[in-house]
């Protein structure tokens, strides 16, 4: 599989690399199968993080005896010096190694978020002293947000940046690709599926092919998985007229404002499937109708109503995103499609 250099790190990462958010919901056995086999396809990359629950401990377990095959990263959204240094041992330890290949800053999403990391003394400052201990290789940086993500990286302090990238979000291609580029900052890609919401894969990693240097991240859940989405990576040919049209069009039904899937909002207090249900106006114009009015959908679609009005899940999201407003305006979409559909009606009419 092809490599590309990440930047200053002088790291040569395989393209795809392998996402661990998704292996928090297999069994821990399959979930370690799936690891494996991505490294036995010739995937160098592993990217995990502190918060992604049993994530660590199973990336741990899968890469036993097969840890100079790996360049591993993680993440921590701790903001002092003590906390950081405490999730770096603790992921030391889930990871069953002596040391982290990239170590980042997780989810630096406001300024005061990059103000914390940055200040003298702070949690960048610890995370350079475990670096110089050897316990850390390079240390990187995530965000959610490209105005902060560009002060980031204009700060000198990190060797990589990890954004969201795909043919609906394309901000990023902009200003910061080029920025990062011309400072030899390693670039990471999250979402290239733009957290679920794109259903053709072919078209999401065609788009991404125009960026040969970059390293993108996909999350596997099931066996199988890993072997499309790298034959979709190393696929060569350019977006025809008709692949751009059909682009455009998925831009315009997802609008600019929509839900990246990233889940920060959860947990809810009153156990609402907020990330879901903010996908609602898609689902009622592409699922088949019975699948969502009569299953499992139309469960925690009528939790809805048992939101307290806390804003918690607001304060949470780094898009800003109006999530209260946007659930009870999903709720009365629904309950209106579901009197049509109940009705033999149209869904969407």
């Amino acid at each position: 599989m092809k490599k590309i250099r990440l930047g200053k790190t002088e790291l040569m990462v395989t393209r795809i690399g392998f996402g661990g958010i998704p292996i928090q919901t297999p069994s821990e056995e399959e979930a370690i199968r799936i690891v494996r086999d991505s490294l036995d396809r010739g995937v160098n990359y592993i990217d995990t993080s502190r918060v992604y629950t049993t994530s660590e401990e199973r990336i741990g377990k899968a890469i036993t005896g097969r840890r100079s095959e790996v360049i591993l990263a993680t993440k921590s959204v701790s903001r002092t010096p003590d906390a950081i240094l405490g999730d770096l041992d603790q992921s030391l330890k889930n990871l069953q190694t002596d040391y982290i290949d990239i170590f980042q800053f997780h989810n630096v999403s406001t300024e005061q978020d990059l103000k914390a990391v940055l200040e003298p003394g702070g949690p960048l400052d610890a995370v350079r002293k475990a670096r110089d201990e050897g316990r850390i290789r390079h240390i990187g940086v995530t965000s959610h947000r490209l105005t902060v993500a560009r002060d980031a990286v204009m700060s000198g302090a990190f060797e990589t940046v990890m954004i969201g990238l795909n043919f609906v979000n394309t901000e990023a291609a902009d200003e910061l690709i080029p920025l990062a580029r011309e400072r030899d900052i390693g670039i990471i890609v999250m979402k290239p599926m733009a957290g679920g919401m794109l259903e053709n894969p072919a078209l999401a990693f065609k788009y991404l092919n125009g960026f040969p240097d970059l390293l993108v991240l996909v999350g596997i859940a099931e066996m199988g998985e890993m072997e499309q989405n790298i034959g979709l990576l190393e696929f060569k040919g350019e977006l025809t007229i008709e692949e751009k049209r059909e682009m455009e069009r998925i831009r315009e039904e997802l609008g600019n404002g929509f839900c990246r899937m990233c889940n920060y909002c959860q947990p809810c207090p009153q156990k609402i499937m907020i990330s879901a249900i903010m996908y609602t106006e898609v689902a009622l114009k592409r699922f088949d109708p019975k699948r969502i009015f009569e299953g499992d959908w139309d469960t925690f679609m009528n939790k809805i109503p048992d939101c307290i009005d806390c804003g918690d899940c607001e304060k949470r999201c780094p898009y800003e995103l109006p999530i209260r407003a946007r659930i009870r305006a999903a709720f009365e979409r629904y309950n209106t499609a579901k009197g049509n559909y109940q009705q033999g009606n149209p869904v969407n009419p």
